[in-house]
C-alpha cells in the first residue's frame, strides 16, 4: 500500500512539473519580441521615423490607439514609414504580446 501511494504521489508531482514547464515554454517574452521587431525604430518607446508619434500612452490615445487590438491593427496595416508585419512575419500571439507590452511599458 505504501509503495503504491508513493508511486502515485511521485507520478502526480512529475505530471505537474511537466505541465508547468509546458506553460513556461508556451509563453512569449514580449520584451524580447519588441526588441526583435520594433526597438530599432521605437527605442525606449520613441519613434525615430515620426517623432510626433511615440509609443507613450498619451500619444497613442491622441492618435486613436486605445487597446492592444488597435496596436495590432497598426502592426498589420501601418502608416507611412512603418514596416508592415503580416501574420507570417509576426503571428497573432506575438503581435498581441508586443501590443500588451507597449501599453504596459511606455506610459
Amino acid at each position: 500500500m505504501k509503495k503504491s501511494l508513493v508511486t502515485v504521489v511521485l507520478l502526480s508531482a512529475g505530471a505537474l512539473a511537466i505541465s508547468a514547464q509546458a506553460d513556461m515554454e508556451g509563453k512569449l517574452d514580449a520584451k524580447a519580441e519588441f526588441e526583435k521587431h520594433c526597438a530599432a525604430c521605437h527605442p525606449g518607446g520613441g519613434n525615430t521615423i515620426n517623432q510626433a508619434k511615440p509609443l507613450k500612452k498619451e500619444s497613442l490615445k491622441k492618435n486613436g490607439i486605445k487597446s492592444w487590438k488597435d496596436i495590432v491593427a497598426k502592426i498589420r496595416n501601418p502608416g507611412p514609414g512603418m514596416t508592415k508585419f503580416g501574420k507570417k512575419e509576426m503571428p497573432d500571439k506575438e503581435a498581441k504580446a508586443i501590443a500588451e507590452y507597449v501599453l504596459k511599458t511606455f506610459k
